[in-house]
C-alpha cells in the first residue's frame, strides 16, 4: 500500500508526539493499527474515518496554542502547520493547518494519502488537475466545521484553501508522509509554473536542510533503508 511512498520518508530525531496527551496516543495507536491491518488506501481510510470523526467532534483535545496564526511561518500570510504527531520514520503525521480569515494557501499538493477535516471555521477549497500547461481548477467546495474528506493521490491531491470565516480556520491533516518536511510542489495557475516547495512546521524542525535544492522527485533516495 505504501510502496510508492517510501522514497519520500524523512527520518527525524525529534519527539514523535509533539502534543503528548492520552487522546493523541489513543488516536495514533488506532490509526497505526488500521494501517497495519492492510488492504488498499481506500479501505484503510474507511476504517480510520471513525476515530478521525471522533477527534473532529471533540472540542477540548486541541490546545488553543495549536490553533493560533503563524506570522513567522514559511507559508507566509500567517498560514502555518502546527505539528501534533510525526512518526520517526516519516510514514505518518498529524498537523493542524491554520489559515487566517480571508487568506489563501498556495495551490499545492501533498504526495500522500490520508484524511483532511475542518476543526474550526469555514473554508473554500478549489481542487485542481494537472494539465499539459500547468494546473486548471476542476471543482470548488465549501467546507463547514466537522466535514472531512479523503485524499488519495494522484486524484484531487492538488488544492488551494481559503478561509471564509471571520475566525482563523483550523484543519486537521492526517497524512502518510511527513508533509511539512518533504519537498512537494506549489503551482501558479495563471503563469502555468510548478516549483519545489517545502512548507515546514511552525513548531518542529526539518533535519535534512542539506537537500534545499533537490527536486522533489529526486528527494530522499539516500534515506531509503
Amino acid at each position: 500500500m505504501c510502496d510508492t511512498q517510501h522514497l519520500l520518508h524523512n527520518h527525524h530525531h525529534g519527539p514523535e508526539f509533539i502534543l503528548d496527551t492520552p487522546e493523541m496516543r489513543d488516536f495514533i495507536a488506532h490509526v497505526k493499527a488500521e494501517i497495519a491491518a492492510g488492504g488498499s488506501a481506500e479501505e484503510a481510510i474507511k476504517r480510520i474515518e471513525i476515530p478521525f470523526a471522533a477527534l473532529m467532534d471533540d472540542p477540548d483535545w486541541l490546545p488553543a496554542e495549536y490553533m493560533a496564526d503563524a506570522p513567522e511561518s514559511g507559508m507566509g500570510k500567517g498560514i502555518g502547520q502546527w505539528a501534533l504527531y510525526r512518526a520517526q520514520d516519516g510514514s505518518l503525521c498529524l498537523f493542524a493547518l491554520v489559515v487566517p480569515p480571508g487568506k489563501s494557501t498556495p495551490i499545492h499538493d501533498h504526495l500522500a494519502w490520508g484524511l483532511i477535516g475542518l476543526y474550526q471555521g469555514t473554508q473554500d477549497e478549489d481542487v485542481y488537475a494537472l494539465t499539459d500547461h500547468g494546473v486548471e481548477m476542476k471543482s470548488h467546495n465549501k467546507i463547514k466545521r466537522g466535514e472531512f474528506f479523503a485524499l488519495i493521490p494522484p486524484d484531487d491531491d492538488i488544492h488551494q484553501i481559503t478561509t471564509t470565516s471571520d475566525v482563523t480556520s483550523v484543519s486537521l491533516h492526517l497524512l502518510t508522509n511527513d508533509t511539512g518536511c518533504i519537498w512537494r510542489h506549489r503551482f501558479d495557475a495563471e503563469l502555468g509554473t510548478t516549483e519545489p516547495f517545502r512548507s515546514g512546521y511552525v513548531n518542529a524542525d526539518c533535519e535534512d536542510t542539506n537537500h534545499d535544492h533537490d527536486h522533489p522527485a529526486d528527494h530522499d533516495h539516500s534515506h531509503h533503508h
